[in-house]
């Protein structure tokens, strides 16, 4: 799977999550842009987005946006943190599909 993680999430994390496509938010070149537009353009070229932001459910309505997104919940968006959730994340991502949110923490 092609996975984009948000600029709030550690991009250390993609070493966690071997046997898929995992690129930052800041090396696909948008940064700052709002979480609308961003879910927009990733739909076009990522299967996955993971978050930490919360308020994503409650700002955009995630059926409208062709890609699944991946709430972390965890005391911190630090990778010591994140980290641990890796093997829950690779273990959805299977039966992840597009408009879904899938909460994991």
């Amino acid at each position: 799977m092609k996975i984009l993680l948000d600029e709030c999430v550690p991009k250390r994390l993609r070493v966690s999550l071997p046997g898929h496509t995992v690129e930052t938010v800041t090396e696909a070149g948008w940064s700052g842009i709002k979480n609308g537009d961003l879910l927009t353009r990733a739909a076009s070229r990522f299967d996955v987005f993971i978050t930490v932001d919360s308020n994503l459910r409650f700002q955009q309505h995630l059926p409208r946006f062709a890609i699944a997104v991946v709430l972390l919940s965890a005391p911190s968006n630090k990778l010591a943190s994140l980290a641990p959730l890796a093997p829950r994340i690779l273990a959805v991502l299977p039966a992840l599909r597009p408009g879904t949110l899938s909460t994991i923490g």
